[in-house]
Order: structure tokens, then sequence, then C-alpha cells
């Protein structure tokens, strides 16, 4: 419940300030931030401490052969939240998506401006989202995410992520990804690890760039689906505007299990929506080492500052010995260099 609420009211926000320059700009600059490995420090941008020699031991205790801990490679599974664990989530990307397809799409057909969702929107009437909550965003993300064919839908999102720029800070969206965990994802792949993204976001459109932003393959994201039909005559995949698989929460574990089937080992979420406590709980129910973590949003002046109402996640993550990343101490810096 929380996390909805939480989502409800960040959606607001940005419905009350978003203006056409806050989702268009130049294209994306060549990427030059992907982290590469050394053997002298293979996480450059984690500050020396506790958790980054945690990280490190880890890693050199389950991937040395001979020893008690060791993990086979076919095993070594580590699954990552996307929204505020590898990029920023003030404002979530799948919101500034789903205004760019209203705007989009009320250009193609401007009768729908007359049209909820699209009037809410267009509008920037709060009280139609503040009413109909958690179940109107789901109706708009379906409305501006559904209709068309798998074809359609990716060429919209190249389309996005070309053009967009995230609110507040006036960068396109790979600058408001996280660096300490590029070169995370990196390092525990030069050790055998298979990294995957389980999102609460939609897979199509984190799909849509994970290669690129992360280094990840379309067929290790996991995430919130809606319903598709094959259409025979089209020969094509038809997206249906109902949702399949709620990808948040208990939902994680679920996702999980149909798409990867087997539990990971190293899992990492964030605090500020509890979604990840159920996928950091089953990590941990591995029959190997395994280790979890939960970043904390703690660091006003360079990122944010935000943490829940009633502490779930830090007090969970307490209780089962999770490890927290401070942003403040234990990032050295937190964004790619432009």
């Amino acid at each position: 419940m929380y996390r909805k609420i939480y989502m409800l009211s960040l959606f607001l926000l940005l419905l009350g300030s978003c203006k056409k320059s806050d989702i268009v700009t130049t294209t994306d600059p060549k990427d030059s931030t992907t982290a590469v490995a050394t053997s002298r420090d293979p996480l450059p941008s984690w500050n020396d401490g506790a958790l980054k020699k945690d990280i490190i031991d880890y890693v050199a205790k389950v991937t040395k052969e001979g020893s008690p801990d060791f993990i086979p490679v076919e095993s070594r599974i580590a699954t990552f939240d996307n929204d505020g664990t590898l990029w920023a989530e003030k404002p979530y990307v799948q919101e500034l998506f789903a205004f760019y397809r209203v705007k989009k799409m009320v250009e193609a057909n401007p009768a729908l401006a007359k049209k909820q969702p699209f009037k809410a929107v267009v509008e920037k009437d709060k009280a139609f989202f503040e009413k109909g909550g958690d179940k109107a965003l789901i109706e708009l993300v379906a409305a501006t995410h559904t209709g068309m064919t798998e074809d359609e839908f990716e060429a919209a999102t190249k389309d996005f992520f070309a053009e967009a720029q995230y609110p507040g800070r006036n960068v396109v969206l790979k600058q408001v990804r996280y660096q300490p965990q590029l070169e995370l994802l990196n390092y525990l792949r030069a050790n055998g690890f298979k990294t995957f993204i389980v999102t609460g976001g939609t897979v199509e459109l984190v799909r849509a760039i994970s290669a690129d932003f992360y280094g990840i393959p379309k067929d290790q994201v996991v995430g919130t689906s809606f319903k598709y039909q094959f259409d025979d005559a089209k020969n094509t995949i038809l997206r249906e505007p109902a949702l399949d698989h709620f990808n948040d929460k208990e939902g994680k574990p679920v996702g999980i299990q149909l798409h990867i089937g087997q539990r990971p080992v190293f899992a990492c979420g964030n605090e500020g929506g509890a979604g990840d406590l159920a996928m950091l709980r089953y990590s941990q129910g591995s029959k190997y080492p395994s280790f979890q973590m939960i970043v904390n949003h703690n660091d006003s002046i360079r990122e944010y500052n935000y943490q829940e109402k009633d502490n779930l996640s830090l007090n969970t993550a307490a209780k089962y010995k999770y490890h927290v990343i401070s942003m403040k101490d234990d990032w050295k810096k937190i964004f790619p260099d432009k």
C-alpha cells in the first residue's frame, strides 16, 4: 500500500510540474561511462570501507575453486531492481514515457484529449488521479503502452529514449544511472555472474535500453507485463490492455521463478517503497552463500534524501542482516561523468 501511495504522490508532483521542455532534448551523447573493472580496484566509484570490502570478499570466496563457499557458474545469479537501484526514480521513467505517449497519441488523434485518462494529463488534472489512485495510474499505463504491435511499441521506446530528458537535472536518461552500480554489474559479470534486472516497471520498456544502459540483454529482464495475443494474419504479437503479471513486492520472487527458474545468490534493491524485500528474502533462502543489499537514498546534495515512513526496508535489513548502501558514505560518486 505504501508503494502505491508513494508512486501516486510522485506522479501527481510530476503532473503538476511537467512541461514539454521536461521530456524533449537533443540526441543522446555517446556513452563513455561503462566501467571497466581493474585488478587494482574493481569498484573505483565506491569509497573504501566495510561494504566495499564485503562485496569483494564475497565474490572472491564464492568464485574460488576448492573453497567450501564455491558457487558453480550456472548458479551465480544476480538480480537488481531498476528504479532507485540502477537509476534515479524521482520521477519514474515509466511516468515520463506515459506522458510522452500521451503527447504523441493526442497529436495523432486530437479527439483523445477529450477522453480519460488522456484528458487528465493534457489538462494536468491532479484530482482525476487522486480520486482514481492506483487504478487510474494503471489505466494510464495500459492506454499508452498497449493497443499496438510489439514492433510499434519498440519503435516508440527508441524515439522516447533518444529524446527524453530527466526533469530537474536536464540530462539525458543515461546520466541518471548510478556509476557505482555500473561498476558492480561489470565486476560481477567478470567473475562469472549472470546479471538480471527484476523491475516493477514494464518489462518491454526496460528491455528497450537494458543492453545499452547496463550491458544486460533483453532475455535477462524480468518485469511487469501485459497480456499478449498472436495475430496470425499479420504474423505479429499484439499488446492487450490487460495486466498479466505485476512484478513488485511478492510478485518479484514469482517473476524470478517464472523467468529464471532459480534463486539469485546476489540481490540488490532499494529503500523507498519496500518493493524489493521479498526478492531479497527469496535470495537469502539459497543453498549457496548469498548476499543482499539495499540502496538507502540519504544524499540530498548529490541525489535525494527520502525514506519510508514506517522504515520497513531498513528495519528488515537489520533483522535479516542485509547490507545497506549509504549513498552519502559508500559512493564516491553517484552519476556518470558527462
